[in-house]
C-alpha cells in the first residue's frame, strides 16, 4: 500500500496526518486491499459490510438498481474518497445500493469498529482520524442534499441546468468537465437518454450553452430560461 501513500495523505479521512503516522494506521485498522477490473462489482446490494472502503485508483460508480434493473446514479467515486460508511455504522442491515467500477480500481478496506475505536497504543493521531471520518460524512451527506436538489425540479431542463450550474460553481468557471458520459448523467439525473440529448441540443441551439463530450461552457448573458 506504500504506493498509494500520496493519495491516502490528500484524502480526507487522513487529513493532518503524516505518511508515517498513515503506515502505522493502516495496520492499526486492519487495511486490506483488492484490485477489481472495469464493471467489477466492489458491493452488491444485500450484502452486509463491516468494512468501510477508500478507493485509491481508478473510479467507480454507487449506484442503485430497481426491480427491473434500471439504473440510477448516486454518485462517482474518485481516489482518496470512502464509501459505504453508513452501511459499516450499521452492519447488522443490509446495504441498499451497489459499488461499481467504472475502470480497473484498487480499493482499501478499513475496518469500522477500528476507525471509531482508539487503538489500546492510544496513538495521538487516532482521535483526528475519527473527527475526519465524521467530517466526511458531513461531506458525503451534502452531496447527496444536492442531488436531491436537482432531482426536486420538476422539468428535464430545469434538472439539467441545476446540475450544470452547480458544477459551474464547483468549478469556479462557466466552462468545466462532468464525470459523467451521457448515459451516466441520465442515471444520476433519472431521466431517459434520449430525452436528455434532445435538450442539451436544445439548449446549444439556444445560445444557454455549448458542449462536447463531458466539456460544457454556460452562456451568462441570455435572459430567463
Amino acid at each position: 500500500m506504500k504506493e498509494y501513500l500520496p493519495i491516502l495523505k490528500k484524502s480526507n479521512l487522513f487529513q493532518g496526518v503524516t505518511p508515517e503516522e498513515i503506515e502505522s494506521m493502516l495496520k492499526c485498522l486492519s487495511a486490506h486491499m483488492k484490485h477489481y477490473k472495469k464493471d467489477e462489482f466492489v458491493i452488491r446490494s444485500g450484502d452486509y459490510i463491516r468494512s468501510v472502503g477508500m478507493l485509491v485508483s481508478g473510479a467507480a460508480l454507487i449506484i442503485q438498481e430497481d426491480f427491473w434493473g434500471k439504473r440510477s446514479i448516486i454518485s462517482e467515486v474518485l481516489p482518496g474518497n470512502l464509501f459505504a460508511e453508513t452501511y459499516a455504522c450499521i452492519s447488522s442491515l443490509p446495504i441498499e445500493m451497489s459499488v461499481i467500477c467504472d475502470s480497473e480500481c484498487d480499493v482499501i478496506f478499513l475496518d469500522f469498529n477500528k476507525i471509531m475505536t482508539v487503538c489500546s497504543s492510544a496513538c495521538s493521531f487516532h482521535t483526528r482520524l475519527i473527527q475526519n471520518f465524521l467530517s466526511s460524512i458531513a461531506r458525503k451527506n451534502m452531496v447527496l442534499t444536492k442531488k436531491m436538489q436537482h432531482m426536486s425540479k420538476k422539468t428535464i431542463r430545469e434538472k439539467l441546468l441545476s446540475y450544470l450550474s452547480a458544477e459551474s460553481l464547483k468549478s469556479n468557471s462557466s466552462t468545466f468537465y462532468i464525470p459523467f458520459n451521457r448515459q451516466q448523467l441520465a442515471d444520476y439525473l433519472s431521466i431517459d437518454r434520449s430525452a436528455l440529448s434532445n435538450e442539451l441540443s436544445k439548449l446549444q441551439v439556444e445560445g444557454i450553452l455549448t458542449y462536447n463530450k463531458s466539456k460544457f461552457t454556460l452562456i451568462d448573458n441570455v435572459p430567463n430560461h
